[in-house]
């Protein structure tokens, strides 16, 4: 694997009003590695996402792309650099087939007139490269398709579009064991095949499974970024939850300064 990020964000602070959501993030995303992006709840990172796809603008900071410093400051921007996200909602029609889902929004035309051969035939491509065969038809309404597949139809258009970095919010929610499986699968593949991946996960079994990293976040700040190879789940777990496992986090924090003022003698 090469030893240069492809994404590099660093110092990112990211503030709304007087709360500081964002502290000093750092975040490396690898081509061809699956990074696990971990925390609690409230940790920051839907914020950091976010600032990563352009919907929030940074603070401070910077990040890097490919070895430049880029500025992000919306969507079309990140989408530009190859950088698209999953969300959670997956954001898909379900009155539409895969491949108009594919390409919504981005629809190829010939003149006036849709592409229809040439966006199958795209479509069905991507879909291939990706190993899929789990998608009957193209034709298919997605009101038809389980858990699983729209997860694979999500991330397939995530991909179609030259992407570099992909990131998966939650990716296997409420997805069944064998769904959980296929998708953790293509999570894989897309790393194989060059991508950079950021998996946003609460489940620690998904994480180990596919990750080659792990960046914890806690309370806004970056626990740490580990090698997955390097850490156990309980680390992991103490990182989520307090900042620090062992010599790993955040360095501990100073005891807060008080005046104790015994009872009679406060003036």
């Amino acid at each position: 694997m090469t030893a240069t990020p492809l994404l590099e964000l660093r110092g990112i602070d990211k503030s709304f009003g007087p709360v500081q959501v964002l502290h000093d993030v750092g975040l490396n995303v690898y081509p061809g590695e699956v990074t696990a992006l971990v925390g609690d709840n409230g940790a920051g990172k839907s914020t950091l996402v976010k600032c990563i796809s352009g919907i929030y603008t940074i603070d401070a900071g910077t990040v890097t792309f490919d070895g430049k410093e880029v500025a992000i400051h919306s969507p079309r921007d990140a989408s530009a650099l190859g950088i698209e996200v999953v969300y959670q909602d997956l954001a898909l029609c379900d009155n539409l087939d895969i491949v108009q889902n594919m390409f919504l929004g981005r629809e190829k035309k010939s003149g006036v007139i849709l592409d229809e051969a040439t966006m199958e035939e795209m479509a069905g491509e991507t879909l291939r490269s990706l190993s899929v065969r789990t998608v009957k038809s193209l034709r298919q309404l997605v009101s038809s398709l389980s858990g699983g597949q729209r997860q694979t139809v999500a991330i397939a258009k995530a991909v179609l579009w030259n992407s570099r970095v992909v990131i998966l919010d939650e990716p296997t929610a409420a997805l069944g064991v064998a769904q959980t499986a296929q998708v953790l699968e293509l999570v894989r593949r897309l790393a194989d095949n060059g991508l950079g991946v950021v998996l946003i996960s609460h489940n620690m079994n998904d994480v180990f499974a596919v990750s080659d990293r792990i960046a914890a976040l806690y309370l806004g700040r970056m626990a740490a970024q580990v090698k997955a190879s390097d850490v156990t789940h309980s680390q992991v777990v103490e990182l989520i939850t307090g900042g620090r496992s062992g010599n790993l986090g955040l360095p501990p924090e100073k005891p807060s300064e008080f005046i104790d003022i015994t009872p009679g003698e406060a003036q």
